[in-house]
C-alpha cells in the first residue's frame, strides 16, 4: 500500500512557526490557486524547502470556477499568437498523458451557419494548422444532419454543420489539489487561510514575511525567506504594491450556469458565436450536468469577496444557448447553480474589449518580490519555471532534479482499483494519484457508492475531511467536491451522512456544525445561485 502523505496540519504547522520552528524557508509562495500549486510543484523538485500560503482555501479564487477547459486556444492561433498556441498545446497533450481521468481529451465542435464568418474552409484550414502544432490528428467536419443527431435540439434552418477539433476538460479544483499532493509527497508545505499580513522590509529589500492565521490565533507570525513568489493571480497587484505602485492586471469576470444534463444532453462541446456581440460561447459536459459559459467583463466589485453572475449575464448566456437549441428553450428556473470567477488578464489599455486583451503571463521582480500573472490554466507549469527562474539570482543551488514529469506515474491500474468499474477507478487515479487505492480501503463499502446525479462518493468526502485540509464545510462542497454545484439546494441532501463525519474526524460540535451550515448556505445563496433581480 502506497504511504499516504496529508496536507500539512495547519495547527501543528503554525503552532511551531509560534514558537520557532518552521521559520527560514528559501521560498515562500503566496496563493493557492494553480499557479501556486505549479510553483511549489517545481521548487520542491529543484530541492528547495518551499512553503505556500492561501489567505482562503486552496483554489479558493480563479482556480476553482475557470471554464475548466485545458486547451491550445485556437483563437490564439486565430489572433496570430502562435508561440501561446504551441506551449499550450504542448502542455494540453502533457496533461492529457500524465493524468488520465483528471484530465480528459473531448470532442469541440463549432457550429457553422450560413453567412456566418468564418466559413468552414478557413475554420478547416485554421484547425490543420492546430492539429500539426499538436501532432494530434483529431479535426473534422460533420454536416446539418450528423450535428443535430450529435446535439439534441440544436436548431436553425441555417445550420450548415460543424468542424470538429479535440481540447481537454477537466475539474480545475481537483486539478490543484493534485498538484499540491504531488508537491506534498516531495517535501513540500502548503498552507490555507493563512494571509500574508505584510512584506518585511530592510533597506529597501525584502527578507520575509508576517502571516496572519485567518482561521485561529491572529497574532502575526514573521517568517524569512530571502524570495517571495507572490503567485495570486487577479490579487497580485494589492500585494506587489507593498514595494511598488504600478499596477499591470486587469481583472476580468467569467460567469457560467449549471443545468441538468437531461434539460440539455451533450458529450461533446458545442461552440457557437453569440448572436448579439460575436463572442464564442460554449455548451459543455461537465461532471454529468451540463454548463453553459462564458462572458468576459471588467470586474469592477471588490476583489476580496467572491464574484458572482450579474442579471445581465443570466440573460445572455440564457439568450445564447437558446439562439442555438429553441426548442429547448433553458430557462431560469432549470439552472442548478452558477459560479462566477475572476481572470488575471496583463491589461494593456483599458479601453479594449477584455475578450481581446491577450492571456500570457507575465513576471515582475521587485526587490525580492518576484510576482506572476496572467496566463492560462493550460499553461500553468511554464509559467512555474518562468516565476523561478526570475526568482534564480536570490535562491541557492537547486539541490536535486526530478523526472521532467508533473504528476508521478502510478502503480495501480483502475482495473484493480474497482474490478467492477474500471473507468471509475481511472476518474479516481487522475484525482488522486495511488492515493485512490488509501482512499477506498479508509471508508467502508457503503461509501464508495456514487452519490446519485454525480461520480462523486462520499468516501471522498471522508478522506478531504481527514487528509486534505478541510476547514469549512464550502471546503468540502464547492472546492474537494463539487456537488454543491450539482445537487439541487447546494447538496444539503447529504448532510445527514456529512454531520457525523465532520464531528468524528474533524471534532466538530453539534454548535459548529450548525454555524458552517448557515456560512455554507450563505455563500451558496450569494455566490452560487441566480440573483434575485434576474427576470
Amino acid at each position: 500500500m502506497t504511504s499516504v502523505v496529508p496536507f500539512t496540519d495547519r495547527s501543528e504547522m503554525l503552532l511551531g512557526m509560534r514558537e520557532g520552528k518552521h521559520c527560514r524557508w528559501d521560498v515562500i509562495i503566496v496563493g493557492g490557486g494553480i499557479t501556486g500549486a505549479g510553483v511549489l510543484r517545481e521548487a520542491v523538485r529543484m530541492g528547495y524547502n518551499a512553503l505556500l500560503v492561501e489567505q482562503k482555501d486552496f483554489s479558493w479564487g480563479t482556480s476553482s470556477r475557470s471554464s475548466k477547459m485545458i486547451h491550445g486556444g485556437l483563437r490564439y492561433l486565430g489572433a496570430g499568437d502562435y508561440k501561446l498556441t504551441q506551449d499550450s498545446l504542448t502542455e494540453r497533450e502533457r496533461l492529457i498523458a500524465e493524468a488520465p481521468g483528471l484530465v480528459d481529451r473531448t470532442d469541440f465542435y463549432f457550429g457553422m451557419r450560413k453567412g456566418v464568418f468564418p466559413g468552414r474552409w478557413l475554420f478547416s484550414i485554421l484547425l490543420w494548422v492546430y492539429d500539426r502544432i499538436a501532432r494530434v490528428k483529431s479535426s473534422g467536419y460533420c454536416d446539418a444532419q450528423e450535428s443535430r443527431r450529435r446535439f439534441e435540439g440544436l436548431g436553425g434552418d441555417d445550420l450548415k454543420g460543424a468542424c470538429y477539433y479535440t481540447d481537454g476538460i477537466t475539474d480545475d479544483s481537483r486539478l490543484v489539489m493534485r498538484v499540491l499532493q504531488e508537491s506534498l509527497e516531495q517535501g513540500g508545505n502548503a498552507l490555507n487561510y493563512v494571509k500574508v499580513d505584510k512584506l518585511l522590509l530592510e533597506n529597501g529589500e525584502l527578507q520575509g514575511v508576517s502571516l496572519v492565521d485567518q482561521a485561529g490565533d491572529s497574532a502575526p507570525i514573521e517568517l524569512c525567506a530571502p524570495v517571495v513568489i507572490n503567485a495570486t493571480g487577479a490579487w497580485a497587484d494589492k500585494l506587489r504594491n507593498h514595494v511598488t505602485s504600478e499596477v499591470r492586471v486587469r481583472p476580468l469576470r467569467g460567469s457560467h450556469l449549471v443545468i441538468p444534463r437531461e434539460r440539455l444532453p451533450v458529450d461533446g462541446v458545442y461552440s457557437f458565436f453569440h448572436p448579439s456581440d460575436k463572442r464564442s460561447v460554449f455548451v459543455f459536459p461537465w461532471e454529468g450536468a451540463t454548463a453553459i459559459g462564458t462572458t468576459d467583463l471588467d470586474h469592477s466589485g471588490d476583489i476580496d469577496e467572491e464574484a458572482s453572475i450579474t442579471q445581465e449575464e443570466v440573460v445572455y448566456l440564457l439568450d445564447g444557448v437558446n439562439s442555438q437549441f429553441p426548442e429547448k428553450q433553458i430557462s431560469r428556473a432549470d439552472v442548478i447553480s452558477t459560479w462566477s470567477g475572476v481572470r488575471p488578464v496583463i491589461g494593456s489599455e483599458k479601453s479594449k474589449d477584455p475578450s481581446k486583451e491577450r492571456r500570457d503571463h507575465a513576471v515582475w521582480s521587485d526587490k525580492g518580490l518576484v510576482t506572476v500573472s496572467g496566463g492560462k490554466l493550460t499553461t500553468f507549469r511554464l509559467i512555474a519555471l518562468d516565476a523561478l527562474a526570475a526568482a534564480k539570482p536570490r535562491l541557492p543551488e537547486p539541490r536535486k532534479t526530478g523526472e521532467d514529469r508533473i504528476f508521478n506515474k502510478t502503480e495501480v491500474d483502475p482495473e484493480r482499483l474497482v474490478p467492477a468499474d474500471p473507468s471509475w477507478g481511472r476518474r479516481l487515479l487522475g484525482r488522486y494519484g495511488d492515493t485512490a487505492r488509501a482512499l477506498l480501503a479508509a471508508a467502508p463499502e457503503e461509501e464508495h457508492r456514487r452519490i446519485e446525479g454525480t461520480d462523486f462518493c462520499l468516501a471522498e468526502c471522508r478522506w478531504a475531511i481527514q487528509h486534505e485540509a478541510t476547514v469549512h464545510l464550502d471546503d468540502l462542497m464547492l472546492r474537494r467536491t463539487r456537488v454543491g454545484l450539482l445537487l439541487p439546494a447546494g447538496g444539503e441532501q447529504l448532510f445527514p451522512s456529512l454531520s457525523p463525519m465532520f464531528r468524528d474526524l474533524a471534532h466538530w460540535s453539534e454548535a459548529h456544525w450548525q454555524r458552517e451550515v448557515e456560512r455554507y448556505r450563505d455563500i451558496l445563496q450569494r455566490y452560487y445561485s441566480l440573483p434575485d433581480s434576474a427576470p
